[in-house]
């Protein structure tokens, strides 16, 4: 009686403090084209933890999935400036950003109407 108590409690316990390893959220990122998601994405990829990432075009949304205990947010919105494109709460570097192809520079507003 007293080792089914015990696995009993065992189990109650793993269960209280197991964790939702997938965590969702959505980023407002900037770019202006397909070239733009594929670099959006793969940035987010590359960051330890990220599951999933779809950016879409029109919306400037990006959805993740990720593991919360391997990364946050933070640090995914610090991949993607580092490739060049602004996340609602950082800017690229201007360097970077230059680096970036010519029709993917969605600070500039002709570049913008062009798409």
């Amino acid at each position: 009686m007293k080792k089914i108590i015990l696995i009993a409690v065992i189990l109650i316990e793993t269960a209280a403090f197991a964790q939702d390893k997938n965590a969702k959220a959505s980023l407002e990122v900037n770019g202006v084209c397909s070239m733009c998601k594929v670099r959006i994405e793969k940035a987010s990829l590359n960051t330890k933890g990220v599951k999933s990432a779809i950016w879409d075009v029109k919306t400037h949304e990006l959805k993740l999935i990720f593991d919360e205990r391997k990364t946050d947010i933070k640090a995914i919105e610090k991949n993607i400036v580092a490739v060049g494109h602004d996340t609602k709460n950082l800017k690229a570097n201007d360097e970077v950003y230059k680096s970036i192809s010519a029709c993917c520079q969605y600070r500039d507003p002709a570049v913008v109407d062009a798409h």
